[in-house]
């Protein structure tokens, strides 16, 4: 009874509201075996199965779902209305006309989500049915991963992916350790070590494994892929022992196991509660800002279509007031049309020119975009200037959406390891007590030849010296988490490094502790392996040390800092601890700090990566205390975290500082050569890196992001902890303001000569104090706006110490100022996705850092030096292309629908159609899409060399300008005149009439027969052909396949008229329009005013462009002029700069000048650090240009340049 009321209380407590620790966690049986009786109750709790679902349809769901959302889209639910209006009152024209658009519209788009959803199904059932091997009664059983239960005991074998979230309980390993790698859940390639539970770790059959009496108690599912808490409970004797889970131990869905045999583990969550089903991120639609502008221009036809069927209806009651202008008597209507109410008739009149007049709106238009933005989108990938041959990669596109964004870009954000720079670590020196060691064979800056081991550039140290030289050593060899991979020679036997010739190679997740590892190697200490919780390694004299691990204090990005416990062979406790020296030197009591703090700093402003090292002997009772706090920290359920990071706190203290390491990043090739054509692109760069400051800033002098010009404001904590954060900015605002107020900045202006450059550098931690200011604070409501004005005016800013949560503030900051700009956000890292993600367009790079980035963004390059191409190339192509698409069709659906509208005027607005259905359906559909097509496809206004050299160009199509208002409406203007030029054309033509003698009537200027069709059908001939001939005049870029489209819809046109008035069809009720296109154009007179009406209506636009070209003509303008003078081969004789206009030119020639002063050499060049000398490339830069007037004097500037042996960028922040 006693039982019934412990299970009751249990159940109340684990499912009300009293205690939250219960609803937040979950009990796992192992083995699905109930706990010893006594123990706790047996409450087995359901959870789902291990089915995957990534699929949006069922068969059953796929139609009206599909529907649903494609409906939602205004221009399909505005069709879907018109055809419904049609199909319910009697319109003047067919239902067949907006019905069969939108059916090949719904269609095509169902056809293509369908297929991409199967494709989905078929993924989801390919990995759903693989096969996974369970523990049931002491046997391994094969099931279907779908039918895995949480609870049931699975065996993985090496390089088999784990098909749910599993805790570790053993391995074929001795130690309790596997390997695994975890590329598909947050991209990173390296082996990460995860380790069985102690108690189960010597469990390694089947029968074993199955005998495990034990319950799991752990957090309900969350996304996080780097926490867990739990613990597992392991009765020996019915008696519990608890033992702590942690992330260490998780096994996620989607990883793969490397370098061990096999492992037995516990499924714990399942299906859609694992960690990567949680991470399915369903990304926000992002919208170019194109597509914004193309629903206003929607928005504004809508009007003016409701306001032609407004006027329409009232002009036709006014006109029927008059009793003798009345329907005529062949059209008289029933009296029970007579009988309905006039507000009914007048709103069925005005629904019927809404019907009539619809086509002013193209619902070809979304056809042809969304085939645009498709078909352009390959073009990327299959440019091979953007392959890469090192990686074997292609740029990839991951949505077409945005392909014209890309034109329109005004800041970029980028991260700065493994995006800038190649993230391929090399040692370079390390400092112990102020000892410089270098591994290569250098002493006193000159290169020994034939030298052999280690040389020291300062002198050898003493006894003592030698010790702590040694222990630092040391410590760089225990103090990581690396990992030896051992390969099999050919005879299959196994070689270490210490046996003959190495066979072994380094992997971490981390390069950094790689490049340290392999350093020490040349420095005399090798490391050698892990084996039974004891690290090995071959010192100076090829004796092998073994100390014993007995704990690891992970890293992690608050703390920047690891540390492990060890025991040496003589029985003495140390902690080694490295990190970065801002966590490192407050903990330090003693060590030659002021040596090695000099020799960090100096480091650091070579741009090289600094680590420092420490460490702390422990006594046996310090240790215990260590044990303590960290056993009762890790078994905590609830913020093991935080209790983890106070026992971390309280352990890495009073520490005795060993010396420092730096480690080289290379800049990537060509990152300053496209940065400096993005400056000149008026692109603010961004750069957002949690690297230290001075690091990050010898990057960005070295990317020419900062020159030697550029004036540096510093927002950081130590300028913040001498003043408050208010008094800085204040006095920063001030400092920009003055000079902007001295001389009007060009907004796009990165690099104009007559004002100071200024550049921004800010960390993370002043950045969160701007963003969420303190209530002591006074004015901190306009921080935000402060800070915004000072990012304004400056051409470069730096912000390091970022956490990936600021890095998508900062964008989102820069997004919602008041200017709305455009952002694009570059990275390669999974640290980087959130930024990826929150900016307009999203830039992943193909880096180390795995692909999560790639996966996360909507383009993915190779390299950071494809970003040129992307921007200044494609963007520029896109925007131009996709910019004529838009404003045409609108210009072309108003030539086609104004001659309607006037048509009314003369045929009492009695809703009678000006042509015929056939002529109404094709229109958009075949006569006039295709060549608007093309021209969006493959348009190039400008060479694509040319556009390369000269960045510039690219900031004449920024800030969406030839999608504004004053460009739509001239556009518009000049359809509605087109129109008119068309239709009093064609009236005035057959202005005079007579009888024949057969009773027909025939006008007497073209003898032509007359009526309505015929009318009709001169106009839609000279419509068609204008608006044809309109692009072909906005073409500059002719290949064979223009003209054939261009001509070939032409002539498509003359047949199908032919053919279409030609032959009786015997599906036809009617042959309205039999013989009328061939009796039109049996009149000369009628070729004659064809030719004239449709010269009539190019002329003004053609005035307009040789006048504008001539007087006024743009950048764009002159270089295509000037292109043509030298048959396209402008970009191999002329310096550009002498093209632009001349207020432009001035402040390129002064930026040009600007940058070739002082040449920089970068990082990534060929170039030793410790030798003394300096090589230059001497290839000429391909995006730098000498104006044409100043040529002579930079072509001696740049000699200069190539003999010039100054300092390099690193040597001033």
């Amino acid at each position: 009874m006693g039982m019934d009321f412990s299970t009751l209380r249990t159940l109340i407590s684990r499912y009300c509201v009293g205690e939250e620790n219960w609803v937040d966690s979950r009990t796992i049986y192992i083995g699905h075996k109930e706990p010893p009786s006594g123990t706790e109750a047996f409450i087995q709790q359901r959870f789902p199965d291990n089915r995957i679902v990534s699929s949006k349809y069922t068969f059953w769901n796929f139609i009206p779902k599909n529907m649903f959302e494609q409906f939602r889209r205004v221009a399909n639910f505005y069709f879907l209305i018109i055809f419904l209006v049609q199909l319910i009152i009697d319109t003047p024209t067919s239902p067949i006309t907006s019905g069969l658009p939108l059916f090949f519209v719904i269609t095509v788009t169902a056809i293509k989500q369908g297929y991409e959803d199967w494709l989905r199904h078929k993924a989801d059932n390919s990995v759903n049915q693989c096969p996974v091997h369970v523990v049931q009664h002491g046997k391994v059983v094969r099931k279907q991963s779908r039918k895995l239960k949480v609870g049931d005991v699975v065996l993985v074998k090496e390089d088999e992916t784990f098909p749910c979230d599993l805790v570790l309980l053993s391995t074929s390993r001795d130690d309790g350790t596997c390997f695994v790698t975890t590329a598909s859940l947050d991209g990173e390639s390296s082996h990460k070590t995860y380790y069985a539970v102690q108690d189960t770790k010597a469990y390694n059959t089947e029968t074993e494994v199955d005998s495990i009496h034990a319950t799991i108690e752990c957090e309900q599912p969350q996304p996080d892929l780097y926490k867990f808490v739990g613990r597992i409970n392991i009765y020996m004797d019915n008696e519990p022992v608890a033992r702590p889970l942690g992330s260490e131990n998780l096994l996620l869905r989607g990883a793969t196991l490397k370098n061990t045999q096999h492992i037995y583990a516990v499924a714990i969550y399942t299906g859609m509660e694992t960690k990567m089903a949680l991470n399915y991120q369903s990304k926000s639609q992002k919208r170019s800002a194109v597509e914004k502008s193309m629903n206003a221009y929607l928005v504004v036809y809508l009007c003016i279509l409701i306001s032609k069927a407004l006027v329409n209806t009232v002009l036709k009651y006014v006109w029927q007031a008059d009793p003798n202008k009345d329907e005529p008597w062949y059209n008289d209507r029933t009296e029970a049309e007579r009988q309905r109410h006039i507000v009914i008739r007048a709103f069925t009149d005005f629904l019927a020119f809404m019907v009539l007049f619809n086509y002013i709106i193209p619902v070809s238009m979304y056809v042809t975009v969304e085939m645009q933005k498709f078909l352009g989108s390959y073009f990327i990938m299959w440019d091979d200037e953007m392959f890469d041959e090192e990686l074997g990669e292609r740029a990839v596109v991951n949505t077409s959406d945005l392909n014209e964004e890309l034109g329109q870009v005004e800041y970029v954000f980028t991260d700065k390891t493994g995006t800038l720079t190649e993230n391929n670590m090399e040692f370079i020196e390390c400092c112990v007590d102020g000892h410089v060691y270098v591994p290569h064979i250098i002493c006193n800056g000159q290169v020994m030849p034939g030298a052999t081991g280690v040389d020291m550039i300062d002198t050898s140290p003493g006894p003592v010296a030698r010790d702590h030289e040694e222990l630092f050593f040391r410590a760089l060899c225990l103090c990581h988490t690396v990992q030896v991979k051992e390969e099999e020679t050919v005879d299959g036997i196994k070689h270490g490094i210490h046996q003959g010739k190495s066979t072994s190679f380094y992997i971490s997740s981390s390069p950094d502790e790689v490049a340290l590892v392999e350093g020490m190697k040349r420095l005399g200490f090798t490391y050698l392996r892990l084996k039974d919780s004891y690290m090995e390694l071959l010192n100076r004299e090829d004796e092998i040390e073994r100390f014993e691990l007995l704990e690891v204090l992970t890293f992690d990005s608050v703390r920047r800092r690891m540390s492990v416990i060890v025991r040496s062979s003589t029985g003495e406790l140390y902690l080694f601890c490295k990190g970065a020296d801002s966590s490192i030197f407050p903990r330090v009591i003693s060590g030659k700090v002021e040596q090695v703090k000099a020799r960090v700093e100096h480091n650091a402003v070579e741009g090289l990566r600094t680590l420092c090292v420490a460490y702390r002997p422990l006594s046996p009772e310090q240790y215990q205390e260590v044990c303590h706090l960290l056993s009762g920290a890790k078994l905590a359920l609830q913020d093991r975290d935080k209790r983890l990071a106070e026992a971390y706190d309280l352990i890495e203290k009073d520490l005795i500082l060993l010396g420092a390491t730096a480690v080289e990043d290379r800049l990537q090739e060509k990152a300053a050569d496209t940065i400096e054509s993005l400056h000149k692109a008026g692109i603010k760069v961004w750069v957002l890196t949690g690297d230290k400051m001075e690091t990050a800033a010898a990057t960005c002098y070295a990317s020419k992001l900062f020159h030697r010009n550029t004036q540096i404001l510093e927002l950081t904590t130590k300028r913040t902890e001498e003043q408050s954060l208010h008094d800085v900015l204040f006095e920063l605002s001030r400092t920009v303001l003055r000079q902007q107020g001295a001389m009007t900045r060009d907004t796009f202006s990165g690099l104009s000569g007559d004002c100071t450059d200024y550049g921004l550098i800010i960390d993370g931690a002043t950045l969160s104090a701007v963003m969420r200011p303190t209530q002591e604070d006074s004015n901190s409501g306009n921080y935000k706006e402060i800070f915004l004005e000072i990012c304004r005016n400056c051409s470069a800013v730096l912000c390091c110490r970022m956490a990936p949560l600021q890095k998508a503030q900062i964008v989102k900051l820069i997004k919602a100022s008041k200017e709305h700009p455009i952002t694009l956000a570059i990275g390669d890292g999974a640290n980087d996705v959130s930024m990826i993600l929150e900016a307009h367009v999203g830039i992943g790079v193909m880096g180390k850092e795995g692909r999560q980035a790639v996966r996360n963004s909507d383009y993915a390059i190779p390299k950071f030096k494809h970003l040129k191409k992307m921007l200044l190339v494609h963007g520029h192509y896109y925007y131009i292309r996709i910019s004529e698409l838009v404003q045409y069709f609108f210009y072309k659906n108003v030539c086609f629908i104004f001659p309607q509208f006037l048509y009314q005027f003369f045929c009492g607005f009695s809703q009678q159609p000006l042509y015929d259905t056939a002529y109404l359906t094709l229109y958009n559909i075949s006569f006039t899409s295709l060549p608007i097509l093309l021209y969006s496809l493959i348009e190039q206004h400008i060479n694509m060399d040319i556009l390369k050299k000269d960045p510039s160009l690219y900031r004449d199509i920024a800030k969406n300008s030839l999608l504004r208002w004053p460009i739509f409406i001239y556009w518009t203007v000049l359809g509605v005149y087109d129109a008119i030029v068309m239709f009093f054309g064609a009236y005035f033509l057959f202005d005079n009439t007579t009888f024949t003698s057969n009773g027909q009537l025939m006008t007497t200027n073209t003898q032509m027969m007359f009526g309505n069709w015929t009318f009709g059908t001169l106009v839609f001939t000279v419509l068609v052909f204008t608006v044809t001939f309109k692009l072909a005049l906005d073409t500059h870029y002719w290949t064979w396949i223009n003209h054939f489209v261009i001509w070939g819809s032409l002539i498509f046109f003359v047949v199908f008229s032919l053919l279409w008035g030609g032959i009786i069809w015997p599906f036809l009720n009617y042959q309205r329009m039999y013989y009328v296109f061939m009796q039109m154009l049996s009149s000369g007179p009628a070729w004659l005013s064809i030719i004239l009406l449709i010269a009539a209506s190019l002329l003004p636009d053609v005035v307009k462009k040789v006048i504008c070209r001539a007087l006024w003509p743009t950048t764009t303008e002159r270089i295509q002029n000037a292109d043509k003078l030298y048959k396209g081969h402008l970009s191999e004789f002329t310096p550009l700069a002498s093209l632009h206009a001349p207020s432009k030119a001035g402040s390129h020639r002064r930026g040009s000048g600007n940058q070739r002063n002082v040449p920089n050499p970068r990082r990534s060049e060929p170039f030793k650090k410790k030798v003394m000398f300096t090589r230059w490339q001497r290839t000429p830069d391909y995006s730098t240009f000498t104006p044409l007037l100043l040529f002579p004097e930079g072509s001696r500037q740049s000699k200069r340049g190539h003999a010039y042996s100054g300092p390099g960028p690193e040597t001033s922040v």
